[in-house]
C-alpha cells in the first residue's frame, strides 16, 4: 500500500514557514524544503491530500536540476541533496516522513518576481488575447486559436504573493524594481530553461504550455535557479497526443480536481468542500504519469491507490 498522505510537518528544527504546498525550515547555513501531498487550487489549500503529490514534485524537480545543470551551458541551481540521511538532521526527525519529498537547499535571497515564460495560448492568456489580442500586454498575431504555438515564447513576469493570485506585471514593472540588467538576465535565461525544458518534453511526449520559475542570489552573487522546476504545479503540461487545431487541451495536473470543484457548487469564497475518493485516485495518477513520462521513473512507494 501507499504511505499515508502527508500534510503538514512539524520537525522542531530551524524556522517553519509554510505555502500552500511546501513546508520550508530555515536552518543555519541551509533551507529545508519538504513537498506536502496539500493541493490548491482557486487560492485555496484543498481539505484533501493527494498522496504521493510531494514525492512527484520532488522527483521531477530534482531531475530538472540535475539536467539542466550538465551540458555546454549549465544553469546554477539551489538543490544540494535529496538524500534524507545525508542532511546530518537531528536523531530525532523522522526520516521516513521525509523520504523522497524533501530537498536540502542552497539558501539563496529569492528575486520577488514569478519569471513566467509561455509558449502555447491557454488560460488567462488566452481569454486576455481573445478580448486585446494581448497576452500579459504582449502583442501577438491576429487569428491564434485556442491551444494554438506562438511564434515564439514570451517572457511575462508577475509579482509574487504571499497568499491569493500573484498579480502579472510588465517588464517594464519589473525592471524598475530590480534593475534593466538583472530583469533582462532572468528574462533571457528563463526562456532558455523554458526552451530546453520544452523541448525534452517533447521528446516524452509533454507539451509545456506555460510554466513559472524563480531565481535567486547565493551569499557570493550567483544567480540560482531556485523553488521547483518544470513540474505539474508550477507548469501547464498537455499530453502532445490530445493536442486539437482549436481546442485547450486537459492538463496533467489538477484538471479532475477543478473540474470537479466547477460543478460541486462550492462558492470559491468559503473552505472547500472534501474531494472524492475517485478524483482523488485520477489526479495522483496524472501526477505520477508526468513523472514517469519525464524522468523515466516513479517515486518510490508509489504504488496503486485502491
Amino acid at each position: 500500500m501507499t504511505q499515508a498522505a502527508v500534510t503538514e510537518t512539524n520537525l522542531g528544527i530551524g524556522t517553519l514557514y509554510r505555502g500552500k504546498v511546501r513546508d520550508c525550515y530555515r536552518l543555519a547555513d541551509a533551507l529545508l524544503i519538504v513537498s506536502t501531498d496539500r493541493i490548491s487550487a482557486f487560492d485555496w489549500v484543498l481539505p484533501t491530500p493527494i498522496p504521493d503529490k510531494g514525492k512527484v514534485l520532488t522527483t521531477i524537480s530534482e531531475f530538472w536540476f540535475d539536467w539542466l545543470a550538465t551540458g555546454p551551458d549549465p544553469v546554477p541551481h539551489h538543490l544540494l541533496t535529496t538524500d534524507v540521511d545525508a542532511m546530518r538532521l537531528p536523531t530525532a526527525v523522522d526520516r521516513e516522513l521525509l523520504r523522497g519529498r524533501t530537498m536540502l537547499v542552497r539558501q539563496a535571497e529569492v528575486i520577488p518576481f514569478e519569471c513566467v515564460v509561455r509558449g502555447w495560448l491557454a488560460g488567462s492568456g488566452l481569454a486576455e488575447y481573445r478580448r486585446s489580442g494581448t497576452v500579459c500586454g504582449v502583442k501577438l498575431p491576429a487569428g491564434l486559436a485556442a491551444g494554438a504555438e506562438l511564434p515564439e515564447p514570451i517572457f511575462t513576469p508577475a509579482t509574487k504573493a504571499a497568499s491569493g493570485h500573484d498579480e502579472n506585471v510588465s517588464f517594464d514593472v519589473m525592471a524598475g524594481a530590480i534593475g534593466a540588467e538583472l530583469a533582462a538576465t532572468l528574462r533571457d535565461r528563463s526562456i532558455e530553461v523554458f526552451r530546453r525544458g520544452a523541448a525534452h518534453a517533447a521528446s516524452c511526449g509533454i507539451v509545456v504550455a506555460d510554466t513559472k520559475f524563480e531565481w535567486g542570489r547565493a551569499a557570493d552573487g550567483t544567480l540560482l535557479l531556485v523553488d521547483e522546476v518544470l513540474t505539474p504545479d508550477s507548469s501547464r503540461f498537455w499530453p502532445a497526443q490530445n493536442l486539437t487545431a482549436g481546442r485547450v487541451p486537459d492538463s496533467f495536473d489538477k484538471q479532475f480536481v477543478r473540474d470537479w470543484l466547477e460543478t460541486s457548487g462550492w462558492d470559491k469564497s468559503s473552505p472547500p468542500p472534501a474531494l472524492p475518493h475517485d478524483v482523488v485516485v485520477r489526479t495522483r495518477e496524472k501526477y505520477l504519469e508526468a513523472c514517469r513520462l519525464l524522468t523515466g521513473r516513479l517515486p518510490f512507494s508509489a504504488v496503486r491507490m485502491p
